[in-house]
């Protein structure tokens, strides 16, 4: 059974109260963030939320169970969040990603592991999932490369890493640089954790990156990672975040 450190009754009641109605009405969701988390890597940290995820068919079925339950719902962006709400505590019902890269599939549900949440069997995101969305959470505010090294230190030995670099295989340089922080951070764990045939072809892809000519675009991947940080890129100094050209 998996407990939080000690929250109020009011919290617990809450979140139990979620996953009665989400199993209730049939909803097809996971558990993310904090708890999944603690899930993967044993770490507990003070929460008001709790993460679900579902694919984008499901949370308006979410939502209107939920609002005729008498619980404040919002559907805060239509392009990936919505929230349930019992002040001072909420729910998100993550469907997809801010930059519309992590899509919630049904490939997430036949992988994600099941576990004991607050007397309740659920289902979790899949840890290769929850790495894939991190290595895009890289902002002032928050940064989640620490988040990335605890799950890999402690479930890296059973991550499916071919997985991860299908998922990543776009954005491989995020992966890289996660790689090689990873290795600075623990420099006595990463030789038994870290595939190093994966290293390698990725060092490999770097290098050979030198051999290409310069894309004709001036592209700025960074709203990527962060949305507010790299917006003068945009706005003031001619890079595109993205290019569509009609052929």
């Amino acid at each position: 059974m998996i407990h939080l450190d000690n929250p109020p009754e009011d919290c617990l009641a809450f979140f139990q109260d979620t996953l009665r109605l989400l199993q209730e009405n049939g909803c097809q969701f996971m558990v993310g963030g904090g708890l999944a988390m603690f899930h993967y890597t044993g770490i507990i940290r003070p929460t008001k939320d709790m993460d679900i995820f579902c694919k984008s068919s499901e949370y308006p079925k979410i939502l209107k169970h939920f609002a005729a339950s008498g619980y404040k719902t919002e559907l805060t962006d239509v392009r990936w969040l919505a929230k349930i709400y019992k002040a001072p505590y909420f729910i998100d019902i993550i469907f997809d990603s801010v930059n519309h890269n992590c899509t919630v599939e049904q490939d997430w549900f036949d992988r994600g592991p099941e576990g004991v949440l607050f007397d309740t069997t659920v289902r979790y995101i899949p840890a290769e999932e929850l790495v894939w969305c991190k290595l895009y959470v890289q902002n002032r505010e928050r940064h989640d490369s620490a988040d990335i090294n605890h799950i890999w230190l402690k479930y890296g030995k059973k991550l499916d890493w071919d997985h991860l670099l299908a998922r990543m295989d776009q954005h491989w340089h995020l992966l890289l640089a996660q790689m090689l922080v990873f290795q600075f951070t623990y420099p006595h764990d990463y030789r038994d954790i870290l595939p190093k045939d994966l290293f390698d072809q990725l060092i490999k892809r770097a290098a050979d990156q030198y051999e290409l000519p310069p894309c004709l675009e001036k592209v700025c991947l960074g709203p990527l990672i962060d949305q507010t940080q790299y917006e003068i890129d945009i706005k003031d100094w001619a890079y595109k975040s993205y290019t569509i050209k009609t052929v």
